[in-house]
C-alpha cells in the first residue's frame, strides 16, 4: 500500500496512470504529453513499475506499459474505511432514518385517520 501511495502522490504519475487506463502506450507516447525530458518520464515509469501500478511488454524494439490497478485495491479499502461511519456517527444516521419514518408515518396517518399506517390501502369496491 505504502508504495501504491508514493507512486501516485505526483501528479505525472497519476496523468500518466489516466493516460494508460484502457490502452497500452510506449514510453515515448507517454512522454510526448509531457513538457518534461525523456529521462525524466523514464524515471517516473520506473517508479510506477516497481510499484505494480504499471507493467511493461517488449514487442520488438518496443516497450509498451499498461496500467495494473490491484495494488491500489489495498489503498481504496483503506480510504473506504475512514468514510465509514463510527461508532456514534453510525448511530445517529440510524436514528436520522428513524426519525424520518416515523414522520413519514404521521403524515400518513393525518392523511388518512383511523387507517394503520402499515395497512395498504383498498381501493377496489369488496364484493
Amino acid at each position: 500500500m505504502d508504495e501504491a501511495a508514493a507512486a501516485i502522490a505526483d501528479p505525472i504519475r497519476r496523468e500518466i496512470l489516466t493516460m494508460l487506463r484502457g490502452t497500452r502506450l510506449t514510453a515515448g507516447a507517454i512522454a510526448a504529453q509531457f513538457p518534461i525530458s525523456r529521462p525524466a518520464i523514464s524515471r517516473h515509469l520506473r517508479v510506477l513499475r516497481d510499484s505494480g501500478l504499471v507493467h511493461d511488454d517488449l514487442v520488438g524494439r518496443q516497450r509498451y506499459y499498461s496500467l495494473d490497478v490491484a495494488p491500489l485495491r489495498e489503498l481504496r479499502s483503506w480510504i473506504d474505511e475512514l468514510h465509514r461511519p463510527t461508532g456514534w456517527e453510525h448511530r445517529l444516521d440510524a436514528l436520522t432514518t428513524e426519525v424520518y419514518r416515523t414522520r413519514r408515518e404521521h403524515r400518513a396517518e393525518q392523511e388518512n385517520p383511523g387507517r394503520h399506517p402499515a395497512e395498504p390501502e383498498n381501493k377496489e369496491n369488496s364484493a
